[in-house]
């Protein structure tokens, strides 16, 4: 049986109210009382129903996080900041993985909002109609990590992935590359549009072709890395650099390249995105997109809070600044 509140008052033989009190910190109890209870309480093992003081409340201090691989790097670094975030302003997280299916996405909404969360930061890949719905119609505030919603809508939290796109293409062009391949993520979500269109109108400005088969779809797995660099390797003309948009599937292209006896950067530059660990435990070590994921974590869980408290925003889709790092996948002008 577990321990209530009734029990923990008859052991201190306070009321019940007095319990409460205690528990939740009010300082309106004396110190003896307020010795007593907690001696009950440890003796006991109680411990208090979020849930129960949630609905007393209509607060639970609990934010739901919605996240499609917690085993990602990417993802873990963002969980984290929110994580930290969430700590400072005493809440507690659900984390969740979605596996980024859009079925599974809508349900972990419902079934966060049925928990009774105070809010809900939501990372995943296309924001569809059904999700704007349901964001629209929750009743707690929603903020977005990561992922763009293309109505502005809904809060979010980002960096200007088509601006970013372009001054990685700039890079590989200055190095003198006119054959540029691009391996690009899933095709249905706007963050890999945007890095799509960064990516040709460098090359467009440049005076560069980027025939869309020189594009390669790939899921941002190590895996899918391997295996764009086999279909760019099957090209007519090959390329003499390679702009892969994630860190992941970078490391794919340049595993699969050495395999096959081609050096990197001297026979074929590689550039990343993201810039997670993975970027200098690779050899070489990766040039990348900083992207600065446990900001944009971080950044996600205190604009939630400022909802929830009902704080002043000045801007609820906020763009964080992201840099270009230089390593040893890419020739040192």
């Amino acid at each position: 049986m577990n321990v209530t509140i009734y029990d923990v008052a008859r052991e201190a033989s306070v009321s019940m109210a007095t319990v409460s009190r205690v528990v939740n910190g009010n300082p309106n109890v004396k110190p003896a009382t307020r010795k007593k209870v907690h001696d009950a309480i440890e003796r006991l093992g109680y411990r208090p129903n979020a849930v129960a003081r949630g609905l007393a409340s209509k607060k639970t201090t609990t934010v739901g996080v919605i996240i499609p691989d917690i085993s990602s790097i990417f993802f873990a670094e963002l969980a984290r900041g929110i994580e930290d975030i969430a700590t400072m302003y005493n809440y507690n997280i659900i984390l969740s993985n979605s596996d980024q299916n859009k079925d599974k996405e809508l349900h972990l909404i419902n079934a966060m909002l049925g928990k009774q969360v105070d809010g809900l930061i939501f990372m995943g890949g296309n924001i569809t109609d059904d999700h704007i719905r349901e964001f629209k119609t929750s009743s707690v505030p929603i903020a977005l990590a990561a992922t763009v919603d293309e109505t502005q809508e809904t809060p979010s939290v980002n960096i200007d992935y088509k601006e970013a796109s372009y001054e990685a293409t700039q890079l590989l062009i200055d190095h003198g590359n006119k054959r540029i391949a691009f391996v690009a993520g899933p095709e249905d979500t706007i963050i890999n549009t945007d890095k799509i269109a960064g990516f040709k109108s460098a090359m467009k400005n440049n005076g560069h072709e980027s025939p869309e088969d020189w594009i390669v779809q790939g899921d941002y797995s190590y895996d899918s890395g391997l295996e764009a660099l086999d279909q760019i390797l099957e090209m007519k003309e090959k390329p003499t650099a390679i702009y892969v948009s994630s860190d992941e599937m970078a490391l794919g292209v340049i595993h699969g390249a050495q395999d096959k006896g081609i050096r990197v950067p001297e026979d074929i530059e590689v550039f990343g995105f993201d810039n997670t660990r993975l970027a200098t435990m690779v050899r070489p070590t990766l040039s990348t997109v900083v992207q600065p994921m446990y900001d944009i974590g971080a950044v996600a869980m205190r604009l939630l809070t400022k909802f929830m408290n009902k704080e002043e925003v000045e801007e609820q889709n906020v763009i964080l600044p992201h840099r270009i790092i230089e390593r040893n996948s890419t020739q040192q002008k």
